[in-house]
Parts: structure tokens; sequence; C-alpha cells
């Protein structure tokens, strides 16, 4: 309907905020020096080299809070308030020569030599992060690779592929598939974020 007269009918008045109310509250309608900053989000970010890496290029040389970022982590130091780096942290060896090692990453479990038949290990301390910092962003937790994601068969010296190929575990018995495919990955993240 338009309305030619400056004064607006009581009716189509009615109509009007009728349909205004029914609305959200959309952004542009809050002046923006109204707006709340939003909230810091508490992030954890887990790097898992099975075949090693220059460590003396990731591990600072000195501990405390006045260490000197090395070489890989020199981008973040602008963050250095609000990062934490944890290093030197080593479990108990295991058998097996690489299941024991992704295992153990996370879980501190031991793997067990029986090509999968009863896969064990314990909850990952990511998923125990991600319980505590989940509900702070859209996904609680993302598992990615660069490697394979099959759990079946025996991938070393008669451990199950699920040792080997996830760090992540939902619980003693429950190995999470870590994704990667870009694609794959790219939905995941569209599909949570719109």
């Amino acid at each position: 309907m338009i309305i030619t007269k400056k004064a607006i009918p009581r009716r189509a008045l009615l109509r009007g905020l009728g349909a205004a109310v029914a609305l959200p509250m959309l952004d542009a309608m809050i002046p923006a020096m109204a707006r709340t900053a939003p909230k810091s989000v508490r992030r954890l970010g887990i790097i898992y080299v099975p075949n090693g890496m220059r460590m003396d290029h990731w591990t600072p040389s000195t501990v405390g809070s006045g260490f000197e970022f090395p070489t890989v982590l020199k981008p973040m130091e602008p963050f250095r308030e609000k990062i934490q780096i944890l290093s030197g942290l080593h479990g108990v060896d295991g058998e097996g020569p690489h299941a024991r090692a992704s295992t153990r990453f996370l879980t501190g479990v031991a793997s067990t030599r029986d090509n999968g038949a009863n896969l064990r290990a314990g909850i990952s301390m990511d998923q125990i992060a991600g319980r505590m910092l989940g509900n702070e962003t859209q996904l609680a937790t993302l598992e990615l690779a660069i490697d394979g994601r099959d759990f079946a068969g025996s991938c070393d010296e008669g451990f199950s592929c699920a040792y080997t190929n996830t760090i992540t575990w939902a619980n003693q018995t429950t190995p999470l598939p870590m994704e990667n495919n870009p694609r794959a990955i790219f939905l995941t993240l569209v599909r949570r974020y719109g």
C-alpha cells in the first residue's frame, strides 16, 4: 500500500507495528557505540608430528614468561600474553613402534596388540578441553590430519589402524576419525558457520 498523505491511518500504523514486532532485532538497528565488544574465545591447538621435526625451531630455549619466540612461533609473538607453550612432556614408553606414540599422545594410555579386536585407550585431552571450551565456539572440536582415515585392519605389527590413524578418542573405546579431505573440512566449517 502506498500512502500519499502525511498522516498515516491508524490501521496502517498498527499493521506496520505488528510486522516490526515480529522481526528480530537486527544488528543494524543497534548504534555502533552501544554494542559490546565480543568476548575473547579460548581455543586449543595441538600439533602432532609423528615423524619428528626440528624442535629447536618450535621450543623456546628458556622457561618462563620472558622467553624468546623460536623461529616457527615468531608470528605468534604479538599474542604472548594470550598463549602458553607446553614442551618437554614425555609419556611412558609402550610396545609397538608407531601405535604407542599415536595412542599415548593425548590419552596417556598404552595401545593393545590385538589387531583391533578390543580397541581400548582413554578419552583424549583434546576432547576434555572441547567439553570445557566447546560452548564458546561453533565446533567443540575439529580433528584434522594429512594422512589416512582407515580404522580397520592391522597397520603396525598387530596393532589396529585406529591406534595409528587417530590421536583423539571420544571415550575409552571410541577413536574419532581425523578428517584429511580439504573439501570435507570446508563443508563442515561452512555448514557450521553458515
